[in-house]
């Protein structure tokens, strides 16, 4: 299997050849397992979206269900011998949690026995179908698919460096950057940067990056430091105050109006220790 099965590549630039119009009706999406007869579609889709080439050891490997997942999303809104044709899809497959690129990020449960993790190796969405929240259902039949096996971590994948819409897509869904492999792509003789995200299901946490841990740590301090200012403002005041008094040496009340503005200023204070 080509080393480019191993991470999502999508192009929203690709051109998608010519369906029944969508926007004269309603379309109704729905998922299913991607199966032999969508053989021919898959591979079209994949040809029209990507930059790069699979093998056909990839596609029968998706089609007959061998050691790959996948969901195909189809329109049954869509004319009779339309209907099944695919218009989005996902494969994934497993991979052993101590086998993978994120060992490190994960905290295992000995109690679980061997644990696994599902990685994305490809999701796209044909041109005419896109902004109606194929992709996002996509992604979410993974994750449920993920959370539903007890011994499964998380869902990660790769993404190439400059394909923003999905970046944005994968932190909207909560998915969490954790690297930037460089040169992870070869395309066309010229390399590309990836982003690796996860998103961890049954409980898994990644631990504290030291990153973490240092903003952690200054927004504490920060607060410290608030919380001292505030008070030290207020003893402040207050020796002030102690200090008026009357020509006499007897200490003086003070103007109603300079109270109010005394109270208000101690509100103020006070909220502030709290932000």
């Amino acid at each position: 299997m080509s080393r480019f099965a191993r991470g999502v590549v999508e192009n929203s630039s690709m051109e998608e050849p010519e369906t029944p119009p969508l926007r004269r009706r309603r379309p109704s999406i729905c998922f299913r397992p991607i199966n032999p007869s969508d053989l021919e579609r898959l591979e079209q889709i994949h040809r029209d979206l990507f930059p790069i080439r699979y093998e056909s050891e990839f596609f029968q490997n998706v089609v007959n269900g061998g050691d790959i997942v996948s969901w195909a999303a189809v329109d049954r809104s869509r004319p009779d011998g339309y209907s099944e044709e695919l218009i989005g899809f996902v494969t994934a497959k497993f991979v052993l949690a101590t086998e993978s690129e994120i060992s490190d990020l994960i905290r295992y449960d000995s109690s679980k026995g061997e644990e696994t993790l599902v990685y994305i190796l490809t999701l796209g969405v044909v041109e005419t179908y896109r902004k109606l929240g194929v992709a996002k259902s996509l992604i979410k039949e993974v994750i449920k698919y993920a959370s539903s096996i007890p011994v499964c971590r998380g869902v990660y994948l790769h993404v190439i460096a400059h394909n923003n819409p999905a970046i944005r897509l994968y932190k909207r869904m909560s998915f969490r950057c954790v690297r930037r492999l460089h040169g992870f792509y070869l395309i066309n003789g010229q390399h590309f940067d990836s982003y690796l995200f996860v998103y961890f299901v049954n409980g898994s946490r990644s631990p504290c990056s030291p990153l973490d841990l240092v903003v952690l740590v200054l927004n504490y301090v920060r607060s410290g430091i608030k919380v001292v200012a505030s008070k030290l403002t207020m003893k402040q005041e207050e020796k002030g105050l102690k200090g008026v008094k009357c020509k006499d040496n007897t200490r003086c009340l003070l103007p109603t109006q300079t109270k109010r503005n005394l109270a208000s200023s101690e509100r103020v204070s006070s909220g502030y220790d709290y932000v």
